[in-house]
């Protein structure tokens, strides 16, 4: 039996949810909504789906699951009202900008029974989750230090920026979660520093493009994070586990592998351009955990406690980019 879906939002990350959803298995998007009516239509045409409004999908028999793609300020009330509906859910990060929403919401979710997965895409990743296997088999030892390389291409529209609560609520805040997701403890203390430096009309908003994040959990495990939404060579995406045993590391995608060498040197592929391109297979593979844990009535992961624990970090690296010195997570939390 297949899962069915609507889609609420359908700008980006709607669409690339709508093409993960058509190429999964046990997965069908039935219906789809938008603050936009042609930008629903249109995502309706090339996926042959109905366009209906939140109310209508509310109540539908005919949709066991929702999508949550809107703008990050409606995501708790959302995930709240469809958890009250008794429909499964899957939302984007962030749950909320706020800690306390965030809590808010996730006490709704647990008095209601409700299912509900976060938008931690990266964890699905070929690549990355070949990392986290070499670690779960003891190849690496014990882990001792994360590197996480993270860079956009460029910025992202203003518009789309000032509701998203900042780089490091936006973009960074996957890299918390992977994180998270390649050590065996959690960090317990960040410290961070961030400018505007790109000319991107990023400090326009008040927001930064550029930042190194230290992060050391109570053991003395140690994370590094560099960011910049400045790359002119494509999306960078790397990362790296040194343990007492090994390393393993994962570098960029490329669309082939072939390397051409002639009088000017050495000339390879260049890395995927964004991440609907570099993390294609990893959005599939999000949507297919998502069906079988409803299929099989398990716990979802990333969860919801995900979510907040990864909004914590870059609370406290806000923190500490403000007060200019370590921040403590249980300062935030």
């Amino acid at each position: 039996m297949e899962l069915r879906f609507a889609l609420l939002g359908t700008g980006r990350i709607g669409n690339v949810h709508a093409s993960a959803i058509a190429r999964a298995d046990g997965a069908v998007l039935v219906v789809c909504a938008d603050a936009l009516p042609e930008a629903a239509q249109a995502l309706a045409d090339r996926h042959k789906c109905q366009v209906s409004t939140i109310d209508q999908i509310e109540s539908a028999k005919d949709v066991d699951a929702v999508i949550i793609c809107t703008p990050t300020d409606m995501h708790a009330d959302l995930i709240e009202r469809f958890a009250r509906a008794g429909k499964k859910i899957f939302c984007e990060k962030p749950i909320d900008l706020s800690v306390a929403r965030v809590r808010q919401c996730l006490d709704v979710v647990e008095q209601t029974n409700a299912t509900l997965m976060v938008g931690f895409n990266r964890r699905f990743d070929p690549s990355f989750a070949a990392v986290r296997k070499a670690i779960d088999e003891g190849r690496v030892g014990d882990v001792e230090l994360v590197q996480i390389t993270s860079r956009d291409p460029e910025a992202p529209p203003v518009g789309y920026a000032t509701r998203a609560g900042g780089m490091l609520r936006d973009m960074t805040i996957h890299d918390f979660d992977i994180a998270r997701f390649l050590l065996d403890e959690e960090p317990v203390a960040v410290f961070a520093h961030a400018a505007a430096i790109t000319g991107q009309g990023v400090e326009d908003i008040d927001d930064v493009d550029t930042a190194t994040i230290l992060m050391k959990t109570a053991s003395g495990k140690q994370v590094s994070i560099t960011n910049s939404r400045r790359s002119t060579y494509g999306y960078d995406q790397r990362i790296e586990v040194h343990g007492s045993k090994g390393m393993a590391h994962s570098e960029n995608i490329r669309p082939h592998v072939a390397e051409i060498a002639d009088a000017s040197g050495y000339c390879r592929a260049p890395i995927e351009d964004f991440f609907m391109t570099r993390y294609t297979q990893a959005y599939e593979n999000e949507i297919l955990a998502f069906v079988k844990c409803v299929a099989d009535q398990t716990a979802p992961s990333p969860s919801g406690q995900d979510g907040l624990a990864a909004l914590l970090l870059a609370e406290a690296a806000y923190k500490s980019i403000a007060e200019k010195r370590q921040v403590l997570v249980s300062e935030i939390a």
